[in-house]
C-alpha cells in the first residue's frame, strides 16, 4: 500500500523560510506525478505546485517565484522549499500522488506564518 508521510512543518515569522518534505512508500513515487497542496481552515483545499515524474514543475500564481517543488526519485521523497513565506501561506500541507486508479494523500503538516 501507498503511504506518504509529510514532515517539515511549523511556525516561522513573514519571510522566513520551511522547507516540507514528503516520503512515499515503496517506488510508486519515481512514476507518478506529484503535488503539494494546502488547506486553511473554513477553505477549500488549493493546489500550490506539481512535479511530473520527469521533473517538469507548475506553481499556483499565488507562489511562483517563492516556493519551489523537486523529488529525488531515488529516496522517493518530494520536497516543497518554501521562501518569502506570508501569513496568507498559512495552511496544512498535503502531499498527493496522482495514479490513474486513485490519488493518496497524506496525513498532512501544519505551516503558520506570523509575527
Amino acid at each position: 500500500q501507498v503511504q506518504l508521510v509529510e514532515s517539515g512543518g511549523g511556525m516561522v515569522q513573514p519571510g522566513g523560510s520551511l522547507r516540507l518534505s514528503c516520503a512515499a512508500s515503496g517506488s510508486i513515487l519515481s512514476i507518478h506525478p506529484m503535488g503539494w497542496y494546502r488547506q486553511a481552515p473554513g477553505k477549500e483545499r488549493e493546489l500550490v505546485a506539481a512535479i511530473t515524474s520527469g521533473g517538469s514543475t507548475n506553481y499556483a500564481d499565488s507562489v511562483k517565484g517563492r516556493f519551489t517543488i523537486s523529488r529525488d526519485n531515488a529516496k522517493n521523497t518530494v520536497y516543497l522549499q518554501m521562501n518569502s513565506l506570508k501569513p496568507e501561506d498559512t495552511a496544512v500541507y498535503y502531499c498527493n500522488l496522482v495514479t490513474t486508479l486513485r490519488d493518496y494523500w497524506g496525513q498532512g503538516t501544519q505551516v503558520t506564518v506570523s509575527s
